[in-house]
């Protein structure tokens, strides 16, 4: 099976590609993009002071603003970049939710489309849920790049891609518009290296020799961009931290067979709501399988109750050096923030190995 060190192009005596990460959040776009070599990412945004520092913490070359992307855009200058790349915050689009079209988080493609006008850069790439696809935010995306419309130097294309085809550890489907100066050609879409033949928990957490210790964090403070102080740096590793289950979760994770999940428990530990109901998702409380993917690791995988994120065969949650590792994060990436804040950093990333194939297409494309 081809791995992601054998993908990585040469070195080559070009200039290498200026990114601007907007929404950057922990930096998964980034680091992936790092990760094929060829780009330099001289600027991010990111609201999120947790988020800002640790992307500050592990992209030291880029200039980290810690605002929100209109305050950004009229106060600090948009710099000139052949890449553009970001995630707008996805709840408004979230089929876990009601859309709200009214959520002015899906107003934030606007700032994007801002950005791009200021910025002409070659490419760009916007990652979002696959309900995005279907919502108004992306018919208005699409008129924009018409004749008449404030992108209409721009030509874009649209597919929703799972990360498992791609070499991460887990089953995470999310649209991707990559979109590009329409006097350049369309770079394509990375076609999939691990389609049909997937990796695994299994393979994810192989290194991992001991069950968390603790449960918490080492004590540790370091400053935020924005001259605060906040729990941090640590290593993924030092994430390997359980949580204190009250004894009836305990009763309930141990009950739970490989596989399984809370239609396994019998009726004296299913919580009252659950007797009665075999329908629903099988994913809550469930256990992760060894031998496929994960499933999409987001924001609140510690909590069981939240989906399937039971370890394979331990009586608890998975810890946050696990999903970083399932996101496909390096053992040495630093981590800023409170467990919840790392978390969240965690579950928002778009995974290092997808980040890493569209950042390799990019990079062929400009080579060309």
């Amino acid at each position: 099976m081809q791995d992601r060190a054998s993908l990585v192009l040469p070195e080559a005596p070009t200039k290498a590609l200026t990114v601007l990460d907007l929404f950057a959040g922990a930096g998964g776009i980034t680091t992936g993009f790092h990760e094929v070599g060829g780009f330099a990412t001289v600027a991010a945004v990111e609201f999120d002071v947790a988020a800002a520092a640790t992307y500050r913490a592990n992209h030291p070359g880029a200039r980290v603003h810690v605002k929100a992307i209109q305050d950004w855009i009229k106060d600090d200058g948009v710099p000139s970049v052949d890449v553009i790349v970001g995630g707008p915050p996805c709840q408004g689009f979230s089929t876990l939710g009601k859309q709200d079209v009214e959520d002015e988080r899906n107003a934030l493609w606007m700032e994007y489309a801002k950005t791009i006008v200021k910025a002409r850069p070659k490419y760009f790439v916007v990652e979002n849920v696959a309900a995005f696809m279907k919502s108004p935010q992306y018919r208005q995306f699409e008129a924009a790049c018409a004749p008449g419309g404030m992108l209409e130097d721009y030509r874009f294309q649209a597919r929703v891609l799972n990360a498992a085809d791609y070499g991460a550890f887990q089953a995470r489907k999310r649209a991707f518009l990559i979109g590009y100066r329409a006097d350049l050609d369309f770079p394509g879409w990375p076609e999939p290296t691990h389609a049909g033949r997937h990796r695994t928990v299994a393979e994810a957490f192989a290194r991992i020799e001991n069950e968390p210790r603790t449960t918490e964090l080492p004590a540790r403070s370091t400053s935020t961009p924005g001259g605060g102080v906040m729990p941090g740096p640590f290593s993924s590793t030092e994430l390997h931290v359980g949580r204190d289950y009250r004894p009836i979760s305990l009763a309930r994770f141990n009950a739970i067979p490989a596989g399984g999940n809370r239609f396994d428990l019998p009726d004296d530990l299913k919580a009252r709501c659950w007797i009665g109901h075999t329908s629903g998702s099988g994913d809550v409380m469930g256990r992760l399988h060894w031998n496929k993917p994960a499933v999409t690791i987001r924001t609140e995988f510690f909590k069981p109750e939240k989906g399937r994120y039971l370890h394979p065969e331990r009586p608890r949650a998975i810890t946050h050096f696990e999903a970083a590792l399932l996101q496909g994060f390096p053992q040495d990436y630093r981590w800023v923030g409170s467990k919840t804040a790392i978390a969240r950093q965690i579950g928002n990333a778009v995974p290092i190995p997808l980040a890493a194939a569209i950042g390799r297409q990019l990079l062929r494309a400009a080579r060309a």
